[in-house]
């Protein structure tokens, strides 16, 4: 089997259930899933394996998640069955709080860096949030969007900044907080 088709030459891409311009939002939102679910990627290869192996693991899965959202993006058959549902969102929120635990209570806003893992889950939320808005404006313009998958984003930008702090944290790395700002989390 090739890799290439040469049917994107024209600037059209295959979705399920039709065809698009290369650059239509829909391609833009579940573009920016993939772009995300790569970093993810990154992110986990920086991991030491025992130090991290809950975070891992959230990670993995994460990942098929991410491509059960992008495939629910691309899909504009009439009769569809949507792969991402509520039930990951619970779980991550409930990682969220287990993590919150973990690191130091925040005041301010922290400026993204540290370990590398954390510099790298800290990129992956800032994607997260662009594919969100991305999944907005999808939203908007086309009503027949799962919006669950925004809500899944919303929450994984949430799960990205705890733990990327948590990293940090396991590291020794302490937050560099945002000097000119003031108390914000109380």
């Amino acid at each position: 089997m090739k890799l290439y088709t040469k049917t994107g030459d024209t600037g059209k891409t295959s979705i399920i259930g039709g065809r698009v311009d290369k650059d239509h939002a829909r391609v833009e939102a579940y573009g920016t899933i993939d772009e995300l679910n790569s970093i993810i990627g990154k992110a986990m290869t920086e991991l030491d394996k025992k130090l991290f192996e809950d975070i891992l693991q959230d990670l993995e899965a994460i990942q098929h998640e991410l491509f059960d959202g992008g495939g629910d993006l691309a899909n504009v058959m009439k009769e569809r069955h949507y792969k991402l549902t509520e039930a990951p969102i619970g779980v991550l929120e409930e990682r969220i709080d287990k993590l919150s635990e973990e690191a130091p209570p925040l005041k301010r806003f922290i400026l993204p860096g540290g370990s590398p893992a954390g510099a790298t889950l800290h990129i992956a939320r800032t994607v997260a949030r662009r594919a969100e808005r991305q999944t907005v404006t999808l939203m908007r313009e086309i009503e027949d969007v799962s919006p669950v998958v925004q809500k899944y984003l919303n929450r994984l930008s949430d799960y990205l900044f705890a733990a990327a702090r948590v990293v940090n944290f396991r590291l020794g790395l302490k937050d560099i907080e945002y000097i000119r700002g003031s108390d914000v989390f109380k």
